[in-house]
């Protein structure tokens, strides 16, 4: 979709940024005395280019995500996918998964759903597009490198979110119910009209710094 723009919106946009300061994991406050949850993926190193294959370019499917340190008083998991870099006042929401398992696990490759794919079942929230999928990435034409900030919560109580729930809906439950947190952060560029990112995924599991 946002291939289609003009070089020069992109270039024009380039100071413009929501801010990883914006994402959920650095607004809720939860690092200082909270537990920490390590977040992994086997197709991509923290801070790395995303595969092909699970962006807009490619089959657009959900990457594989791991983790573990998720601590024993946990009812719920959320994950929460953003762009810290998209050219809007709050960063895009590429997806929501709530009611996860509370314990060390993995959400495998394709599980949340997509255009072309159904997903696993997983109770999923509403991306910026006000779709209850996986939005895959598709930053503008030279705007320069985009992060996705995918951002695991653990919560002390399952709040009995809505079927489909949003941004704010989620958020204010992590508000009141979040113990702990996992930060894993995917980019993607797409300069002048192609796409830059990893076509290969690293070989082993790897776990954000």
């Amino acid at each position: 979709m946002l291939e289609k723009l003009p070089d020069v919106i992109g270039h024009a946009l380039q100071g413009v940024r929501a801010g990883l300061d914006e994402i959920f994991f650095n607004t809720l406050g939860l690092r200082a005395g909270m537990a920490s949850i390590k977040v992994s993926s086997l197709a991509f190193a923290d801070h790395a280019p995303l595969p092909e294959r699970y962006t807009a370019d490619g089959i657009g499917r959900s990457p594989r995500i791991d983790w573990i340190g998720v601590p024993p008083g946990a009812a719920a998991l959320v994950l929460v996918v953003e762009d810290a870099d998209s050219p809007t006042p709050h960063p895009m929401v590429h997806a929501i998964a709530v009611d996860l398992p509370p314990s060390d696990g993995q959400l495998p490759e394709g599980a949340l759903p997509s255009a072309e794919h159904e997903g696993a079942g997983v109770h999923t929230g509403l991306n910026s597009f006000l779709q209850a999928a996986w939005l895959p990435p598709d930053p503008p034409p030279g705007h320069g490198v985009h992060r996705y900030a995918f951002q695991l919560f653990a919560l002390a109580a399952a709040p009995g979110f809505s079927p489909n729930p949003g941004r704010e809906e989620v958020f204010e439950a992590l508000r009141a119910h979040a113990i702990a947190s996992g930060l894993l952060i995917g980019t993607c560029e797409r300069p002048d009209g192609s796409i830059r990112i990893g076509d290969v995924a690293p070989s082993g599991p790897l776990v954000a710094g």
